[in-house]
């Protein structure tokens, strides 16, 4: 029996797209001692896919002919550990593969209750992001005026719920009919269209008072205008930069730095979830209460077969999805 794997096989010089990949048959993998055998169900498509391969970011920098890498949920077929038993639901690092074999160390094991893309998405490294890089980076205080960049997507959805959640007048960017989708369906307060607006007039009419918080998922234009809308003391939260990842030019950075930090008092910090993954579950619970409760939505995008992946990964950064992407396997 072969096991399908998706090959990151040629470097892209701007945009990624299907041609960057190779679908191959691989050996089933064997399982060793303290090893275990699991089928993905769901794979995860994220931004910094993109990221990975230009370069080592907060991991290692994928090389043509590697695994396709990301992160995904399946169910143990073998178990040579004490840890997992056949059927349990498990995640990891699996990358674009239908089977892989994991130390029992590598793999978390979950909650049959929760959805599946539950567990993919807004409870796991998704949500985790969002909840994290909210409330423990931008300290978002009731009344302030938060402003999220790449509303409509997986990371950007949560923070402006978990914002509003916490009492502040949220607006969101992103482009064409995920406006609307994003104000009427998320709650956020406004949105504006990076593609069609003055990012400046736009954001001086949706934020009169300033903004406190900015959480950045796109880097580029947005920050940019964002630092100029800034108020005194405010928080600029570095989660990702999208808009630079997929391009042959990248930006030098965004004008103004470090001016406008130095004289507005800003503060600008970047994080990677896992530096919190010792207060993991406390936040798992905080979003799994809200969801319950129906003060949290967790929109996903889910498109199905394997054979999709790269198709899935391109149409993400031509702004296809509306919440957290995923392929169902």
């Amino acid at each position: 029996m072969a096991n399908r794997q998706w090959i990151y096989a040629r470097k892209p010089n701007a945009e990624v797209g299907p041609e960057n990949f190779d679908l191959r048959d691989a050996p089933m993998p064997q399982p060793g001692a303290d090893e275990v055998l699991v089928r993905s169900t769901y794979l995860s498509l994220d931004p910094a896919s993109r990221a990975w391969m230009q370069g080592a970011t907060y991991r290692s920098a994928l090389n043509p002919g590697d695994v396709m890498a990301g992160w995904g949920l399946g169910e143990v077929v073998t178990s040579n550990s004490d840890k997992f038993a056949p059927g349990d639901l498990v995640s990891g690092e699996f990358g674009w593969q239908e089977y892989s074999a994991f130390p029992a160390r590598a793999l978390t094991k979950h909650d049959k209750a929760h959805k599946p893309e539950h567990i993919l998405g807004v409870l796991g490294i998704t949500g985790l992001t969002a909840y994290f890089g909210l409330l423990d980076v931008g300290h978002p205080r009731a009344g302030e005026t938060v402003l999220v960049s790449g509303a409509a997507g997986a990371v950007g959805s949560i923070v402006g719920q978990l914002a509003k959640i916490a009492g502040c007048r949220v607006v969101g960017t992103t482009r064409g009919d995920k406006v609307k989708w994003v104000v009427d369906d998320l709650g956020f307060d406004a949105c504006i269209d990076y593609t069609a607006d003055n990012l400046d007039k736009a954001l001086k009419a949706q934020c009169p008072n300033g903004i406190d918080v900015y959480f950045d998922n796109t880097g580029g234009d947005v920050l940019t205008a964002a630092l100029r809308r800034m108020n005194l003391f405010g928080r600029v939260v570095c989660c990702g930069a999208v808009s630079q990842y997929n391009t042959a030019t990248p930006s030098p950075g965004p004008a103004g730095v470090p001016g406008f930090l130095v004289t507005k008092r800003i503060r600008m910090e970047g994080f990677v979830v896992m530096d919190f993954y010792n207060r993991k579950t406390q936040a798992e619970a905080a979003l799994a209460r809200l969801l319950e409760q129906g003060k949290l939505k967790a929109p996903v995008d889910i498109v199905e077969g394997f054979e999709k992946m790269p198709s899935a990964l391109a149409g993400m950064f031509a702004g296809k999805n509306k919440g957290k992407l995923m392929v169902k396997l």
